[in-house]
Parts: structure tokens; C-alpha cells; sequence
């Protein structure tokens, strides 16, 4: 996610447009050092102004959207999942000439979305199976070649987007859904901020070097700092639980994200795209954003479940 610590540690990388790993495509133009001109803006790495512009933005929605009638955050779910699914599948064939099964992928999307509102994960996994099933049928039509390739694709797609965020559906339809999102998406945004804000400081060690070169564990210590923060408000006075439960809530969704955005690194270099889409300015792609969200989506709704049973 472009958003997080991923600004700390300037290094090369070897997504398109770069050179070979760890060889810079400008060999003959030095990086910038610290009382140079333009050392900071080497270290922020992306346009702040539009990605906090962008930020604002996806946030008003979710939160109008949230206040107004927090059933109507469903369907901001079910648009998310459709671009999600749109992006993905447009990566996967752009990079790495995998063709899924789109049309049954972004029918089968809703039907996982909206089944789960009434009926649960009962629903989701009935709509997902149906998907699932949809996508061999689909496939089948063009031939055996690269036909185990593609079906793959298609269920780990079905499986990534929209299954995913059929947690956040659950989230949402709780009685205390709007702290619950909350409390979620809190979490995950004050991860990012105090990661980032971290790594641009002091990030020096890089995390994963081989995976995302500019992830710095100085940035993954501000994220944890900041998340156990908004866990611990968040729990306490959103959801009325004990404020200490707050920490390892925010500390495990701290740790998910992170692994969420390293997992969407990895898709992105396996299949050799630097950016899943260019549909939000400075974020790159709605999925470069959801990256941290999905997976996480799924832990909220389980260690919330337990710190605080539904009614």
C-alpha cells in the first residue's frame, strides 16, 4: 500500500521501469543526500497532495455513508469489490497474460456481497461455491491451454476480493456495526499514518528488502504505536469494551496490514506491474489501497467477535 511505510528506505527495485534489482535505470544521476535539493522529496517518493486529497475523499464517503444508514456502506462494499475484481483481473492479464473468468468473477462478486447481508457467511460461501463453479464453465470454452493457470487465477480472485470483504459486510450488519467498521478502518489508517510519518523519519533498516525494498521496521514500530493507540480509544469508547483488549486489537491489525500490503507486493512482482490500477491519484489503484484492508477485513470481524460478542 503506497500510502504506509513503504517511503523509508530509498532503494532501487526491479518493477517496470526500474532497473535490474538493486541497479538503478539512472545509473549516471546520484540520489540526492541528506542537505541536498530534493532529498526530501526523494523521501516521501509520491504526490502527498493528491493522496491525501484522495484520502479525505474515500473518507467522507465511508463515513457519510456510515452515519446516514450504516446499511448503506454495503454498497459501497459491492462497488469496491466490482473495481477490486476489474483491477485485479486487469493486472493479471496485463502483466502476466492470465485471462480470468471476469464476467462470472463480477457477478459472482455481488452475489457474495449481498448474500451475506441477510443470511451471513452461509450466504457468502453458497454465492462463492456458485462463483466458483461459474468460472470452470466459463473457462472451458476457450480450450485445455492454460486452463489450470487461469481457473487458479479466477479462485484466488474470488477468494481475495470479494470473500474478503464479505467480513466487512459482517462487520457492518452487527447492532453496533458503525463501531465496529470504525474501529477496523481506524485502526488500519492510524497504522499507516504513524508507519509512514515513522519511516520517513527514521527508517533506516528495511523490513523486506526482497519483497517491498522501501518497508523499514522504524515505519512497522510507528504503525504498531499508532494502531494500539486507536485500538485502545476505539475499543473503549466505540465498542464499551475494556481499553485493554484495545492494544492487542490494534496490534493484530497492525501486523495483518502489513502482511496484506507485503502479499499484494509480492502478486505485483510475480506478475510484473508496478501499480494494480491508476484510478486514484497518488495511490495508484483502488486495490493498491485495499491491499492492507482485505485481509484485515477478516481478522477485525474474528478478534472482534471475541472481545466483543455480538448480542
Amino acid at each position: 500500500m503506497p500510502s504506509s511505510f513503504d517511503a523509508a528506505v530509498p532503494v532501487t527495485s526491479d518493477l517496470p521501469g526500474d532497473g535490474p534489482a538493486g541497479v538503478s535505470a539512472t545509473p549516471d544521476v546520484p540520489k540526492p543526500v541528506r542537505g541536498q535539493k530534493g532529498y526530501k522529496r526523494s523521501r516521501l517518493g509520491r504526490n502527498l497532495v493528491a493522496a491525501i486529497a484522495v484520502g479525505v475523499g474515500l473518507g467522507v464517503i465511508i463515513l457519510l455513508s456510515l452515519l446516514i444508514q450504516r446499511q448503506g456502506f454495503v454498497l459501497v462494499l459491492a462497488c469496491v469489490t466490482a473495481v477490486g475484481t476489474w483491477e485485479l483481473a486487469g493486472a493479471l492479464r496485463r502483466g502476466a497474460d492470465i485471462r480470468v473468468s471476469l464476467p462470472v468473477l463480477l457477478v459472482g462478486g455481488q452475489a457474495v456481497v449481498w448474500l451475506s447481508w441477510p443470511f451471513g457467511l452461509y450466504g457468502a460461501a453458497v454465492a462463492l461455491a456458485a462463483t466458483v463453479l461459474g468460472c470452470l464453465l466459463w473457462r472451458m470454452r476457450t480450450g485445455a491451454a492454460h486452463f489450470v493457470r487461469d481457473i487458479s487465477a479466477s479462485l484466488f480472485v474470488a477468494v481475495y476480493v470479494p470473500l474478503l470483504v464479505a467480513f466487512a459486510v459482517q462487520l457492518t450488519v452487527a447492532p453496533d456495526g458503525v463501531g465496529r467498521v470504525l474501529t477496523f478502518l481506524l485502526c488500519v489508517v492510524a497504522s499507516d499514518v504513524g508507519g509512514y510519518a515513522a519511516g520517513v523519519v527514521a527508517g533506516r533498516h528495511p523490513m523486506a528488502p526482497t519483497i517491498s525494498p522501501k518497508k523499514s521496521w522504524e515505519g512497522f514500530a510507528g504503525s504498531l504505536v499508532a494502531g494500539m493507540a486507536a485500538g485502545s480509544l476505539c475499543i473503549g469508547l466505540m465498542l464499551g469494551a475494556p481499553w485493554y483488549w484495545g492494544p492487542l486489537v490494534g496490534a493484530l491489525l497492525v501486523a495483518t496490514a502489513t502482511l496484506g500490503d507485503l502479499v499484494e507486493s509480492l502478486v505485483k512482482r510475480d506478475i510484473g506491474v508496478k501499480d494494480m490500477g491508476n484510478l486514484l491519484p497518488g495511490h495508484g489503484g483502488l486495490m493498491d489501497r485495499l491491499d492492507s484492508l482485505l485481509p484485515t477485513a477478516f481478522v477485525a470481524w474474528a478478534i472482534l467477535g471475541i472481545v466483543v460478542p455480538i448480542a
